[in-house]
């Protein structure tokens, strides 16, 4: 009987687990909203930006420009837990990381060869309809530069 019990509760915490993270605000289809941003010259420009679960793990997928204008995908799989995972497609960098801070804020760090090159903040809003990133990189100058990015939900 213990056993059986034990294993219920195990399923049920996973099965609650997955219907969170799918219900996360992070998740679905966001496009650029360029009206409300302000990304510098030169600088990578995502526009449209897709979470989805894959599994236990959510994957980002991003569509855009990279500083030169040339079309730019990026892929990352991994979970909002603060570790590295592999990103592809991003001459920048090679991992990243989100760390969920609540149900609408997660942080985010990119990496190349282990060194941070990018820190962020992602915001979606009360009503859901509005994510906004704020990041900031140091330029070839080594002075620091600040991109802020507002998404629309579709």
């Amino acid at each position: 009987m213990k056993v059986k019990t034990l294993a219920l509760t195990l399923v049920l915490g996973f099965a609650g687990a997955a219907v969170s993270l799918a219900q996360s605000p992070q998740m679905g289809t966001w496009k650029l909203n360029e009206a409300k941003s302000k990304v510098p010259a030169g600088f990578m420009k995502n526009t449209t930006v897709v979470y989805e679960m894959t599994g236990d793990s959510v994957k980002v997928t991003t569509e855009g420009t990279d500083a030169t204008g040339k079309p730019l995908h990026t892929e990352w799989t991994g979970k909002f837990d603060g570790k590295d995972f592999p990103l592809t497609g991003d001459p920048n960098a090679d991992s990243r990381s989100y760390t969920k801070v609540s149900d609408h804020t997660l942080s985010m760090t990119n990496k190349m060869g282990g060194k941070e090159v990018v820190k962020g903040r992602i915001v979606v809003s009360a009503d859901g309809k509005t994510r906004t990133l704020k990041t900031s990189s140091m330029d070839s100058a080594g002075k620091k530069v600040s991109n802020l990015a507002v998404y629309d939900k579709e």
